[in-house]
């Protein structure tokens, strides 16, 4: 089975190295959801059924790739390694949510952006000389971006889960529910432990 990436420490900094967070979280994508066929035929034992001569005869109609794989294999990899992987990343996408949401007392930018928006407001605008010169883009503070990221982040993973969820439902023999419920079954069962 796949090997997650470890769930990095949860820290304000951590967050705003938006290249750390992004690497984290495509990592732990690529472990898990983007290889889930080779997952999932990892769970396939090889030489389970003898070799029957007669399936030569007729065309199989099923590609031996999408055999179905017991429940049991599928059980123990949604619980070991799928559900882990998703709540490491829910984790660090809350933690840096909340961070996005807090006032930033250490951010470096602060001072340089209140020094643009005063020469902003100082500016003279004579528009019939220069049309552009009322244009003023501020700087965007790193909370600011840290929330964008992660408004995007969070749609990613909901397409990612929700992709890897129907290829499971194809070949795991499981009850029919969404994403969200099988997680959060799983959540309050690791809590009862």
């Amino acid at each position: 089975m796949s090997r997650t990436p470890d769930q990095p420490p949860l820290t304000p900094q951590f967050c705003f190295n938006q290249t750390a967070l992004r690497d984290f979280l495509r990592i732990s994508r690529t472990a898990v959801d983007d290889t889930i066929n080779q997952n999932l035929n990892a769970l396939l034992t090889p030489g389970a059924q003898p070799f029957d001569p007669l399936s030569t005869q007729s065309q199989q109609s099923r590609p031996i790739g999408r055999r179905p794989i017991a429940g049991a294999a599928c059980a123990e990899f949604k619980d070991r390694v799928l559900f882990p992987s998703w709540q490491a990343r829910s984790d660090v996408i809350n933690y840096c949510a909340g961070v996005a949401t807090s006032p930033d007392p250490d951010d470096p930018d602060h001072v340089l952006r209140q020094v643009e928006d005063a020469r902003a407001r100082e500016r003279e605008v004579n528009e019939r000389l220069d049309p552009y010169s009322a244009r003023y883009f501020p700087r965007e503070a790193r909370t600011e971006a840290l929330a964008a990221l992660i408004r995007n982040e969070r749609m990613v993973e909901s397409i990612v889960r929700s992709r890897t969820w129907g290829l499971m439902g194809e070949r795991c023999e499981m009850e029919p529910q969404g994403f969200e419920k099988a997680l959060d079954d799983w959540r309050r069962r690791k809590a009862e432990e």
